[in-house]
């Protein structure tokens, strides 16, 4: 994977910051010290991080993603169930976050957990994406933006529980529960959905449904 001057410098930049954000959260005042701990100047730190914070706290979240998402790749999953495959892909993501548990209740206190607003909601549904695509799903229909908007929903209920600190088990069992509820849901939702879609499917380039002639 290549890196840009700016992912280099914003890595910089989080890696003085996180130490700071579990005592100061995740404010300018701490990220204006961290910039100065990396060396970064005012224009490096325009590059590597225009809007500020906001920023750091998405490459935050993106770095464990793609921590999660190196860890699944070398991971033989074909052996587990579907849901399973799920399950074992959200807990690749929150061992990523781990490290820095504070960071991410610092991050909930701000409002900036991946699925609060604008680019956070964003982050979600690529998280999502990645777990199901590490868990072999190609759907390429309304199965597939069903599956990770659904998964995306759950996420933040199952974060805060996270937070806590659960043991492993009661971890484990919390997020089959809610992924249970999510596929629950799926069900219902495809009920309704997939007639509609199976309906627009059938309209010819003419826009008449099953190949009928208007009549005249």
């Amino acid at each position: 994977m290549t890196h840009t001057p700016s992912d280099v410098l914003r890595s910089r930049w989080l890696e003085a910051l996180l130490p700071h954000v579990a005592f100061d959260g995740w404010t300018e005042a701490a990220a204006s010290l961290a910039a100065c701990e990396a060396g970064l100047g005012e224009g490096e730190q325009a590059l590597a991080a225009p809007n500020g914070v906001i920023d750091l706290i998405e490459a935050f979240f993106a770095a464990a993603e793609a921590e999660a998402k190196a860890v699944l790749a070398a991971e033989d999953l074909t052996a587990l169930r579907v849901p399973d495959k799920v399950k074992r892909g959200v807990l690749a993501w929150l061992d990523a976050l781990a490290p820095n548990r504070e960071a991410v209740r610092r991050a909930a206190a701000r409002g900036f957990l991946p699925w609060s607003a604008g680019p956070a909601v964003q982050r979600a549904w690529s998280v999502a994406d990645m777990v199901w695509t590490a868990a072999g799903d190609t759907a390429t229909d309304y199965n597939r933006y069903s599956k990770r908007g659904l998964l995306a929903a759950v996420i933040p209920g199952i974060v805060m529980y996270w937070l806590d600190a659960p043991d492993a088990a009661d971890l484990d069992a919390y997020i089959s529960r809610r992924l249970q509820q999510a596929s629950g849901l799926g069900r219902n939702a495809g009920r309704v959905v997939a007639p509609v879609l199976d309906f627009i499917k059938a309209l010819r380039p003419d826009g008449n449904p099953s190949g009928r002639g208007q009549e005249r």
